[in-house]
């Protein structure tokens, strides 16, 4: 936690409030929730490569989804308790940044939803895109 909490002169407060504390950013809020560049969506924090947009679909959700990381090992997951409810949170695993959570109601040919808050993403556009 230490070396997260050193990155909190780099991030505005609304990214550290979602990276470093868990947090979620309002639905259909987010800079990501409707993009269509063509890119890697980068963890915020630590710049590793965690989705591509070629995995992303518009969920109706309100959030950036894709239903794949662009490597299994990118992501950590782990049970999440809040809210009354028991959900499945997605960490960089780099960095441990909260990114957003994941559900088993996404398309083929995974059938996952990775949930992810357009704040903790960081799109490296295509060379040949602009967003």
């Amino acid at each position: 936690m230490e070396e997260k909490d050193k990155r909190k002169e780099d991030l505005t407060p609304e990214q550290y409030y979602v990276t470093q504390q868990e947090g979620t950013e309002p639905a259909f809020s987010g800079k990501y929730t409707y993009t269509e560049t063509k890119g890697s969506y980068n963890c915020v924090v630590c710049g590793e490569p965690l989705f591509d947009s070629d995995t992303k679909f518009d969920s109706g959700t309100g959030w950036p989804s894709f239903w794949e990381p662009i490597q299994a090992e990118s992501v950590e997951t782990q049970e999440d308790h809040s809210l009354g409810m028991t959900r499945t949170e997605v960490h960089c695993k780099k960095c441990k940044a909260h990114l957003g959570h994941v559900f088993p109601d996404g398309p083929n040919p995974t059938g996952l939803r990775y949930c992810i808050n357009s704040v903790s993403l960081d799109l490296e556009a295509e060379e040949d895109q602009a967003d």
